[in-house]
């Protein structure tokens, strides 16, 4: 069955390029001039991945994506970033509202098809969506999108509660810089590596020192990141 993508693009030749690109791939691809229109058609059809510009006329791309991250009927559906805004700031907060991946204008086509294909893919990759993760009394529940310390909740940004979910889900695992920056960043992410370091950091001083003191994340120096049990 052919997956269904969605182009948010009000630039003409831009998203005539990329819908031709997608149908070129096998995908069915609806395309829109803005984000009013797209959730307009998301009463009908639900995608499976939207590519999302950022300047967008009536609604900006950044508030449409606040929209789909905030709704439980499309918090699910992978969305790829396409913009021109390139700084590091732009980046992390596209990515912090629940973007899968970030990709800057002008862009090669084979590799955007390369990154919505390694979107597709993770969606399947991901921990399990439902299975409530615990240790030492931190809990987490992907689908009340909650998570408590001692039975206290936790206020996370979706980035950092993304980043939780994955290292919870593989506790006692070291996972690689790389492998958290594909699952929770998107494919070949480019941007500063320092950003993991620095949601690390904040997720640190939001769940507390835990597991005797020792920690609940352990940082494995040249490797990447590993949560104790």
């Amino acid at each position: 069955m052919k997956k269904l993508v969605f182009i948010v693009e009000d630039d003409e030749n831009i998203r005539e390029i990329i819908r031709c690109a997608l149908a070129s791939c096998g995908f069915d691809v609806s395309a829109f001039e803005d984000a009013v229109e797209m959730f307009g058609a998301m009463v009908k059809n639900m995608p499976d991945l939207i590519l999302l510009d950022l300047m967008l006329p009536k609604m900006d791309g950044l508030e449409a994506l606040k929209r789909l991250k905030s709704d439980v009927r499309y918090s699910h559906i992978p969305v790829l970033i396409l913009t021109a805004k390139s700084s590091e700031t732009d980046k992390v907060k596209g990515l912090d509202l629940g973007a899968d991946d970030y990709i800057t204008k002008p862009f090669g086509v084979l590799e955007l098809m390369a990154r919505v294909r390694a979107a597709l893919r993770r969606g399947t990759d991901l921990p399990n969506r439902t299975a409530v993760c615990s240790a030492n009394g931190l809990s987490l529940d992907p689908v009340r999108h909650e998570v408590k310390l001692d039975g206290k909740p936790v206020n996370l940004t979706l980035k950092e509660f993304e980043l939780l979910h994955l290292l919870m889900a593989n506790a006692g695992r070291v996972l690689t810089r790389n492998e958290i920056l594909d699952s929770v960043w998107g494919y070949g992410y480019t941007g500063e590596t320092r950003t993991l370091d620095m949601h690390i950091r904040s997720l640190r001083r939001k769940i507390g020192d835990g597991v005797e003191n020792g920690g609940f994340i352990t940082t494995v120096r040249g490797v990447g990141y590993k949560f104790n049990q």
